[in-house]
């Protein structure tokens, strides 16, 4: 685990990703349907969609479901009036937009999606032909380590999920997983909190847990950093000391948790999305895609941000971007 973890926290990895492509197909329009942009990870890809698409000479139009299923009904419908030459789906699970993405099939629209399933790559039985992101798995499994390595085989640890999101619960399983095998560890429970909700429900539950557990609880694993916006605060109300609480996200490295681990604010460690990749790769597998070439199924390796690590792949602007010259890599491909 000590290896493990210490090999995903090296900064700036080198660039493993495709090296040649076919050029940047010419003044394309492309829908990017997301799921709800007031969600920091949604709203990091789609910058990133949006910076790589100016350098390949494409129009991006937005379209924001607001998190609930008549804004995924409204989204999807205005991104087909639209008359895309293809589309995103950012966000939003696979699953549950089958129905609304069959009309995009029809059209014969490429169509590539980014955290819409469980596992990178294609997605099973959907129109949507590469699902661009790290390993929700191994992102899950490496967090688990860190909680684990950090406290010497000893963590007290509370698991927060949202079931209603294949791609979180499968997270949260590996998560358990892990600290269930570790002899020294007490798995204290998994809690279920909608992520929609948790400005609602985080402070409460907080309170709850410090109450059932106290001292016992010195870990808190989360499928998204969401959770510890709102947890952060009652901690510091209820006068728990920073250092006997820790704090480790497997996703999606919001700027807010950045800012956590560079003033010591119980959170210790994200293993955090690289946003603005994800972005510009959604943008090449599109263009793959309209010109007839296969994916590239590429997967950026985990990587664990800390304090010690920081001052590195963007961690002074607050988000995680390797600094492995990607962007240059893109170009070229593109011809750009």
């Amino acid at each position: 685990m000590r290896r493990d973890v210490s090999a995903a926290s090296q900064p700036s990895p080198p660039w493993d990703g495709p090296v040649s492509g076919p050029p940047a197909a010419p003044n394309k329009i492309v829908a990017l349907l997301c799921e709800e942009l007031r969600n920091g990870g949604i709203l990091g890809v789609a910058r990133g969609v949006q910076e790589a698409a100016r350098i390949i000479g494409w129009t991006v139009k937005v379209f924001d479901a607001a998190g609930t299923a008549a804004g995924r009904d409204r989204a999807a419908a205005e991104a087909l009036a639209a008359r895309p030459d293809g589309l995103m789906v950012v966000g939003a699970d696979a699953r549950d937009m089958q129905a609304r993405l069959g009309p995009f099939a029809d059209r014969k629209i490429p169509i590539v999606g980014w955290h819409v399933a469980p596992r990178p790559g294609l997605v099973q039985g959907s129109p949507i032909a590469m699902n661009v992101t790290t390993d929700p798995q191994q992102v899950a499994r490496v967090t688990a380590m860190a909680a684990v390595v950090g406290s010497a085989g000893k963590a007290g640890v509370v698991v927060f999920t949202d079931s209603t999101f294949d791609i979180a619960t499968a997270k949260s399983r590996v998560m358990a997983e892990v600290i269930r095998a570790c002899k020294g560890c007490a798995l204290l429970e998994v809690r279920d909190v909608p992520i929609s909700r948790a400005a609602e429900l985080v402070p409460a539950v907080t309170r709850e847990l410090l109450e059932r557990h106290g001292a016992r609880w010195t870990h808190a694993l989360a499928v998204n950093d969401i959770y510890f916006d709102y947890a952060v605060p009652e901690l510091a109300r209820a006068g728990r000391a920073e250092e006997s609480l820790a704090l480790l996200s497997a996703g999606d490295g919001s700027s807010a948790a950045f800012v956590r681990l560079q003033a010591r604010v119980f959170q210790v460690a994200t293993v955090a999305e690289p946003l603005t990749l994800h972005g510009w790769q959604l943008v090449d597998e599109l263009n793959r895609l309209l010109a007839h070439a296969p994916v590239t199924g590429y997967v950026v390796p985990v990587h664990v941000s800390t304090l010690q690590n920081i001052a590195f792949d963007g961690g002074p602007r607050h988000h995680y971007d390797p600094d492995n010259g990607y962007r240059d890599v893109y170009r070229r491909i593109w011809r750009r």
